[in-house]
């Protein structure tokens, strides 16, 4: 009998623990322990964040605004970092039995910045995720107790494919997770960093322009280009100053040219035109019929006509010959001479008259 019940003893111990294993597996393969999971106490959160809200919309219709509740000012900070399983999983039989080992303890405050140290100095947070090899940027990032570092949905989706907590790195079992920000803190860094050095650049590029536009260089060639370019630059501020039609320009250019052309023709045919013996006669006698005496240009008595008074010449002088223009004016031939070679030089075709400023002919008189 005694037999009997030792041996059924036996035989319940070993059922216990084929069934302390059996849930043992089944408790490890579910996905209620997974750390990505909704908990049980964000579920009752969830609960209260919408009781709360209900009470929120039932206040608005009864307050009147002057006193408003430090509660509802509460803003959580985008940047806190918090433990996404802050409690042990329950023991089960087989843990309890001591078939297996208790789950590791919650990690402190302390151990969680020794882990987050380590991930730094490996600098896992400037990597690209392991999972999608994408960078963290903005997107929500979680620490694992084995001091690596992924995207928070892609880690969800890898506990799902896999149906097991284990680290996709390191296979660490049961590893507790922890919700961080250093990626986003880095990305922010680094688009702050981009946007001052492609400020920094385009102040200095303002400034080399400017510094070019102001200063000539040294180099003949690029100087040549600079005053070039600063000639063309103020001829066209110029141009776009004054208002000007083109046409009507280049019409009152021909028009001055055609006036231009006549009066050279008509200066041309009077002053190359031969006069004939008849017609120095003619003025010859208009000229005695001014009854000149006296040369214009030096003032003294012409020898042309015996009756004036002061054409007398003194003894030993010689009487200067007389020259006369086409335009009926009389001249000592030497001082007109000399009036044609001060005046407009010898390499000049045509001379005026000192007196009509008309083109003349001259014809000396004997």
């Amino acid at each position: 009998m005694l037999k009997n019940k030792g041996h059924s003893s036996k035989k319940d111990n070993l059922a216990v623990i084929a069934v302390a294993l059996q849930d043992h597996i089944l408790h490890d393969l579910q996905l209620r322990n997974l750390s990505i999971a909704d908990h049980p106490k964000t579920k009752v959160q969830k609960k209260e964040n919408r009781s709360t809200s209900l009470k929120r919309d039932t206040r608005a219709v009864i307050d009147t605004g002057l006193k408003k509740s430090s509660q509802y000012r509460k803003v959580e900070d985008p940047e806190k970092e918090y433990v996404l399983d802050p409690e042990p999983p329950q023991l089960t039989l087989a843990q309890k039995l001591g078939l297996f080992g208790p789950p590791p303890l919650p990690l402190s405050s302390g151990e969680w910045e020794k882990v987050k140290q380590r991930s730094t100095l490996q600098g896992d947070s400037m990597q690209p995720c392991p999972i999608c090899k994408e960078e963290f940027e903005l997107h929500p990032q979680v620490l694992l107790s084995c001091s690596h570092v992924f995207h928070k949905a892609c880690l969800q989706a890898f506990e799902k494919f896999t149906n097991k907590k284990t680290c996709p790195l390191c296979r660490k079992n049961q590893y507790q997770t922890r919700v961080i920000h250093d990626g986003a803190r880095l990305f922010r860094i680094r688009c702050a960093t981009r946007i001052q050095a492609y400020w920094r650049g385009y102040i200095v590029r303002k400034w080399y322009r400017n510094l070019r536009e102001t200063i000539p260089p040294t180099d003949a060639k690029l100087r040549k280009k600079f005053f070039e370019k600063k000639f063309t630059e103020i001829s066209h501020r110029i141009l776009c100053s004054y208002n000007t039609n083109i046409e009507e320009l280049f019409s009152e250019i021909d028009h001055c040219l055609a006036i231009n052309r006549s009066v050279l023709k008509q200066f041309e045919e009077r002053c190359n035109h031969e006069i004939t013996e008849e017609d120095w006669e003619k003025i010859q006698i208009q000229a005695l019929h001014r009854d000149i005496c006296e040369c214009s240009i030096c003032l003294t008595p012409l020898s042309l006509d015996s009756d004036c008074p002061r054409a007398s010449v003194g003894p030993g002088q010689r009487p200067r010959a007389t020259v006369l223009l086409s335009c009926s004016h009389l001249f000592h031939h030497t001082c007109l001479l000399a009036l044609e070679k001060f005046s407009l030089g010898d390499s000049s075709l045509f001379h005026a008259c000192p007196l009509c400023r008309s083109c003349y002919q001259k014809k000396i008189l004997e």
